[in-house]
């Protein structure tokens, strides 16, 4: 997912950057402190979504987003609430209030990935959502294996692991695993985020089977995957915990 940040203030701007560095499906493009030194990079980048502050001395977020011609997926930051309801009348994926604790970042990039999931093709190996908002047999995604693309069912996957130079996909209630040479940021891209979590370098978990969350691990099935340092805070935060 391509996004631009686009604040007045070099600090804000500096917070949501540290926020998508934490995460694998996120690339951040492009930051700018005017918002009309963004519009080529927007057009020229084929960018998938917009961090826009309000107000800004140039001009207003709002007044920018609407001067878009093809606007991507965009999310309002700003440090005052009362512009929300015009926000959302312009279909923002979500309005953040400053300071932006990073529960509710993961929950707006999480919403924004599932409707850009939702706006691809299903052959091209992407996802659809996992909510029940669609049809239950459109629920899967396409991995490459060996010589043939095989179909997995998202609420059957428990977990992922990391190999050398595969990945290894665990499938429910059997001993069943698929083994891929795709890699980590590959197969989120095409991840619903709300249910699927990198939590360390070798491991991506289907949060409806985590059994216990201990210390440092987590167990699904009996089997107990660890949690890496650089992840525990995001995952931790996503669980409300």
């Amino acid at each position: 997912m391509k996004c631009i940040i686009i604040d007045d203030e070099p600090l804000a701007i500096e917070i949501i950057q540290d926020y998508c560095d934490k995460l694998e499906f996120i690339e951040v493009v492009g930051a700018y402190t005017n918002p009309l030194d963004a519009i080529s990079a927007i057009k020229e980048k084929k960018v998938d979504l917009l961090f826009c502050d309000i107000q800004m001395p140039q001009i207003s977020g709002i007044d920018f987003i609407t001067s878009l011609d093809n606007k991507p997926l965009f999310i309002f930051t700003t440090a005052y609430s009362q512009y929300a309801v015009e926000g959302f009348e312009l279909n923002a994926v979500d309005y953040l209030v400053k300071p932006i604790p990073y529960h509710r970042f993961i929950k707006a990039i999480s919403r924004a990935k599932e409707l850009l999931s939702k706006n691809d093709k299903p052959m091209e190996g992407n996802v659809f959502s996992s909510t029940g908002e669609i049809s239950e047999s459109k629920k899967f995604i396409f991995v490459k294996a060996e010589y043939e693309s095989i179909k997995i069912n998202l609420d059957d996957i428990e977990y992922v692991q990391g190999l050398k130079d595969y990945l290894k996909i665990h499938i429910k209630d059997t001993n069943k695993t698929v083994l891929t040479l795709m890699n980590f940021k590959e197969l989120l891209d095409k991840l619903p985020a709300n249910q699927f979590l990198r939590v360390h370098k070798s491991f991506i978990v289907n949060v409806n089977f985590i059994k216990t969350v201990q210390r440092n691990r987590i167990v699904i099935n009996d089997i107990r995957i660890p949690i890496g340092e650089s992840y525990k805070s995001s995952f931790l935060s996503v669980l409300g915990l």
